[in-house]
Formats: C-alpha cells, sequence, structure tokens
C-alpha cells in the first residue's frame, strides 16, 4: 500500500492488478474544455458569473490566474465553484502570461489578448514550446491584430489596441479545433458581425466547435452556422451567467473502460448519452469489449484514443486506430507515446503505420507479470490509460504520476475508492 495523501512526493506508482470486478459510484471532475471556456467568457462579460461543478486542476489554474492578472476578480468558494467578476475588457499584464502546457488556456487567450491594450505575451513550458500556433497567429492578422510567433509555437506576443478590425477571418482547423473556438469567442467582442470560416473540410474533433457555440450562447453570444464550413457572430459582447459544468467525459472513459475491463460496474453519476462533450462517443466502442472493431476512427474523439488503445491490448482481435494525426501536437506525441509504452509491456503488442496506432491485442496478458515502467512524458492522458492495464497485468509501473493533475487531480484516489491498490 502507498500513501496518496501527496502525490507530488511519488516518482512512480506500482498499480496492483484486481482480483474481481469494479464496483462503485465515481463522480468524475468537471469538464476541463467547458470549464476554461466559461472562464474566458465570464472574464470578457460585464459583471460577476457564478460556475458550478468546474474543474480544479493545473489547466483551468492556470487559465484563472491569467485572468487575475489581466483585472478580472476570480475567487473559488469551493472546490467546484468559481466566481468571476469583470468589466467587459482585460487589461495588459506586466509579465508574460505563463500557461504551462494548457492547450485550451494559450490558444483561447491568444486571440482573446487582443481585446487589452498594450504588449502581450502568451508563453508556456517546453511542451507548450513545441505546440503550433501559427495558423491562429495567421488568422488573427485577417482581423488587424498583430501578433508573432518566430517558431511557430509559443510564445506568442500580441501588440493588443482594445479590439480588432476585420469582419471575416479564414482558418484551417484541421490541426486543432482550439484554433476555432478561439476565434468564434474573439468574435462576440467585435464592432460588427464577423464571419469565421473554415479553408478546409477537416477540423479536429468538430464537437468542441459545439461546445463553444454552446457555451457563448450562455453568456449572450448570437452565433449562427451558415453552413458546416462558416459561421456569423453578432457583435452582443458577453453577459455574466449562473454557469453549470457537465462531468468531463474524457475523464469518464477511464472508468468506462475499467469497468468494461474488470467485468464491472462503475456508476459515474451521468449516462453517457447524456454528456455534450465529443469524447464521450468512446462509450459505446468501450461497451463493445472484447470485441471493439476492427478499425476505430478517432478524428472526433482525440482525448479518448490513448484509454481506447490501452482497452484495445487486451481485445480479443487487433484494433487500427485511423484519423489521429493531431495526436501527434497533444502534450506529446501521443501516437508514438502509445506505440511505444505498449510494446514495452510486450514487444510487438503496437505500432505505428504512418499516423496510424495499430494494436495487435492479446487477452492473454491478463495475470502475467510483465514488470514495465511507463514513460508518461509529463502527459495526463498516458498515465491515466496505462493505469487501466495495471488492474490486469502485474507490474505496471506509472512514473511521475502527479501529472494526472493536469486534469483530474483525484484520479488515484478515486480508483483507490473503487478497491484498487498500489504500492
Amino acid at each position: 500500500m502507498v500513501d496518496l495523501s501527496d502525490i507530488h512526493a511519488l516518482e512512480a506508482l506500482t498499480v496492483t492488478p484486481v482480483s474481481g470486478p469494479l464496483r462503485g459510484r465515481v463522480q468524475p471532475p468537471g469538464s476541463k474544455s467547458i470549464t476554461n471556456r466559461a472562464l474566458l467568457l465570464a472574464g470578457l462579460a460585464e459583471g460577476t458569473t457564478h460556475m458550478s461543478g468546474a474543474l480544479k486542476s493545473l489547466d483551468t489554474t492556470l487559465m484563472a490566474r491569467a485572468l487575475r492578472r489581466m483585472g478580472a476578480e476570480v475567487t473559488e468558494p469551493d472546490a467546484t465553484t468559481f466566481v468571476v467578476k469583470a468589466h467587459a475588457r482585460l487589461t495588459a499584464p506586466e509579465e508574460p502570461l505563463f500557461l504551462g502546457n494548457a492547450g485550451t488556456a494559450t490558444r483561447f487567450l491568444t486571440a482573446a489578448v487582443a481585446l487589452a491594450e498594450g504588449t502581450v505575451v502568451i508563453d508556456g513550458d517546453e511542451h507548450m514550446r513545441k505546440r503550433p500556433i501559427a495558423p491562429l497567429v495567421e488568422a488573427l492578422a485577417m482581423l488587424g491584430v498583430k501578433a508573432s510567433t518566430p517558431t511557430g509555437c509559443p510564445p506568442v506576443t500580441v501588440e493588443a489596441t482594445g479590439g480588432f478590425s476585420g469582419t471575416r477571418v479564414e482558418i484551417d482547423g484541421g490541426l486543432s479545433s482550439q484554433y476555432v473556438s478561439a476565434l468564434l469567442m474573439l468574435a462576440g467582442c467585435g464592432d460588427a458581425p464577423v464571419t469565421v470560416a473554415l479553408t478546409g473540410a477537416e477540423i479536429g474533433a468538430r464537437g468542441y466547435i459545439d461546445l463553444t457555440i454552446a457555451a457563448m450562447q450562455a453568456f449572450g453570444a448570437e452565433v449562427e452556422a451558415l453552413d458546416g464550413q462558416s459561421w456569423i457572430v453578432q457583435p452582443t459582447g458577453y453577459h455574466p451567467a449562473e454557469f453549470s459544468v457537465e462531468p468531463d467525459a474524457s475523464a469518464a472513459t477511464y472508468l468506462w473502460a475499467a469497468a468494461a475491463l474488470t467485468g464491472g460496474d462503475i456508476d459515474i453519476g451521468m449516462a453517457a448519452n447524456d454528456f455534450t462533450q465529443p469524447d464521450a462517443a468512446a462509450a459505446k466502442i468501450i461497451a463493445m469489449f472484447p470485441n471493439m472493431p476492427a478499425e476505430i476512427d478517432g478524428s472526433q474523439m482525440q482525448d479518448a484514443v490513448p484509454t481506447l488503445a490501452v482497452l484495445a491490448a487486451f481485445n480479443a482481435t487487433p484494433v487500427r486506430f485511423t484519423g489521429i494525426a493531431n495526436l501527434r501536437v497533444k502534450e506529446c506525441d501521443r501516437v508514438s507515446a502509445l506505440s511505444t509504452e505498449l510494446a514495452r509491456i510486450r514487444e510487438g503488442l503496437a505500432w505505428e503505420e504512418g499516423d496510424d496506432l495499430v494494436v495487435a491485442s492479446d487477452p492473454g496478458l491478463a495475470g502475467h507479470l510483465l514488470p514495465t515502467r511507463i514513460e508518461t512524458y509529463s502527459d495526463h492522458r498516458i498515465a491515466m490509460s496505462f493505469a487501466l492495464a495495471g488492474l490486469k497485468i502485474r507490474g505496471i509501473t506509472i512514473l511521475d504520476p502527479a501529472c494526472t493533475g493536469k486534469t483530474y487531480p483525484d484520479y488515484w484516489h478515486d480508483l483507490a475508492s473503487l478497491g484498487v491498490t498500489f504500492s
């Protein structure tokens, strides 16, 4: 047994395989994607917003801290509530905004800081400095926003003038839907209607655009889809709201998979069909285990792919994951990380073919002693998904277990509440 009270003190955590089905009730944390959208929109509103059910994690803490530095009053009366008092404008911070490896905060604020006045630098850690942002910077130029990114990745310097002048912006959303969301949210603060249009047919996880528009509308925005490729946003600005955040569907995938893998039943307090987040689509595939499809298109549920890939290692037949090229520019290159770490468990268990990931699958892995130290690449999703392998295989050790704090600070405690033990 190990003391989980200070997870940051642990360099590694070995999962003890379970002897029977996992059963119980676990409440996943609030959605990171929705929390960070709502925090920004509350920071752009005039008045006081109350957010309940919100996620308190590293990513949302970084967003809240950035908003405080730009003039919003953000308080946290309890573990799942933010209260944001804002003034419909942002002020330029004196120092660069450090956003760690929080992709949502970095992309959203790169656009939103155009509403401040003065020079604003958006920066992140060594991992964020490898994640592309040039397409967003180029799109902002169409709106008259002067921004520069010498490497094509953070840091980004924005010469903010308190607003923007353009009324049409085009963006290739194939690399990340977060670029599109950033522009849509900025567009609501214009002086005239703004059209946001896609330049290509592909878009990373289109469902997240729907999340953005729903959040904007909750804060008073008027957004109309002209077709599947463009939207027009009216210059309404944003008003404060009483906003409830639904549980995180990406976090729920680990619990759904843990139940499937052990033949258990974990109640997360919400039916999969009731989620509005795109990763909830993974529930139907998880329910097919151990007869998952031979090919899974992960393009519209990208954050669920690590969960599905580890589950696929125990499937009855091999699984190919397609449409996952964007996983290469997440917190780490997740295609490579999944392939490498699965093959570390057993040689030939997974490999890459172009941008596809192929998992060979071997139900016989369960019960074997296969001592493996899983490198997590500072990526919360690699840590959480590979913990699932430890439920069935002896000797699975997760390095840097505290990295799960990026989106699911209580992950290890929640597994422990279901009867999982660690050493």
